[in-house]
């Protein structure tokens, strides 16, 4: 090595222990490069090179689950704010609604008939439920049995509208929707209203000559089944009627309600609420008549066919489709489909 290359390789070096100096307030020498590392003494304030090692990589991998936590707390926020939607807006339930007409018309009158069944199957068996409990508790006190019956009874619009199962009371809403707005014809319309009634009363008895086969029809059952039987066949025709325009005001909000609920609590309370109202008011619903009739002529409630049909089912069943195919199908669409498209600032 060359004269020259020795005295630049010493200033370097004087220079880097000027620095160590500096910065640590070191006087000892500086490692030699040609010193082990593992034989250098630690300067002030430093920890020995293993113990230093290690408390990096402690540092670095707690930085590393700090920033992994963060990244993942960012993407859980983000895809909070931007997909989970509890609720959906007037406009975009009123387009489920259609939708759901649409769906109905396209279906035979077979799968028709077989949802309807279903569907009067469940209110046959929630009506059973509520009569079972609430007529063998607190005998004599009508009040406390209506309140049971209303707080048990919602539970069949629940099983109808996640299984699949068909109203004739919720599809005048639904079918009148889609047919307001040009997605269905008045034929379709009334060919679903046709076969969902006749499913809905299937449905219905069947569960009435269930209940009294195998022996549910006895004691406080029977007498609830009976009184309400009668109280329903005892007004006049107009009354009836608008007490079915009122209910089925209710049953179709509460059919709304669900159809906006993006989870299953939330249907259930957007349900429970409209049902359990009409029942503790006294309005009538035409499918639920189809079960409770039945149920309380069976319990020897003295009423014919007759009474059944023109002092409750006939008024009861045009007042419910007053009020779902007028009331709340050509409200909504009047708010947000095509009846009212005239009405709106451009």
């Amino acid at each position: 090595m060359s004269a020259f290359a020795l005295a630049s390789s010493e200033r370097q070096g004087q220079t880097l222990q000027g620095q160590f100096r500096a910065v640590h307030g070191h006087p000892r020498r500086m490692l030699s490069y040609a010193e082990p590392l593992h034989h250098r003494e630690p300067l002030r304030g430093e920890l020995p090179p293993k113990m230093a090692c290690t408390e990096k990589l402690a540092t670095g991998f707690t930085a590393g689950v700090a920033m992994a936590l963060s990244a993942r707390t960012w993407r859980l926020k983000r895809h909070c704010q931007s997909k989970v939607v509890m609720v959906k807006s007037p406009p975009e339930t009123f387009q489920s609604m259609v939708e759901k007409g649409e769906s109905n018309a396209k279906m035979s009158v077979l799968k028709t008939l077989h949802a309807s069944i279903m569907g009067g199957c469940y209110v046959g068996m929630s009506g059973l439920l509520s009569l079972v409990i609430a007529g063998n508790m607190m005998p004599g006190n009508l009040t406390a049995q209506t309140v049971i019956f209303a707080s048990l009874f919602p539970i069949n619009l629940l099983l109808v509208l996640q299984s699949g199962g068909q109203l004739f009371t919720g599809n005048t809403a639904a079918m009148s929707m889609a047919l307001y707005e040009d997605k269905v014809t008045l034929r379709q319309v009334l060919k679903n209203w046709f076969v969902s009634y006749a499913g809905n009363v299937i449905g219905c008895c069947l569960l009435a000559f269930v209940a009294r086969y195998v022996g549910l029809l006895s004691a406080g059952t029977t007498e609830m089944a009976v009184r309400i039987a009668m109280k329903k066949c005892s007004a006049t025709f107009g009354v009836t009627l608008v007490k079915g325009v009122m209910c089925n005001w209710l049953v179709c909000m509460a059919v709304w309600l669900a159809t906006s609920a993006q989870d299953l609590t939330s249907k259930m309370v957007g349900i429970w609420f409209p049902i359990s109202m009409f029942i503790m008011i006294g309005f009538e619903h035409s499918v639920a008549n189809m079960f409770m009739l039945p149920a309380g002529i069976l319990s020897g409630a003295p009423l014919s066919l007759a009474d059944v049909l023109f002092k409750n089912l006939l008024p009861v069943t045009v007042g419910n489709a007053i009020a779902g195919a007028g009331v709340i199908g050509a409200g909504f669409s009047f708010s947000f489909g095509k009846l009212g498209a005239g009405h709106r600032e451009p």
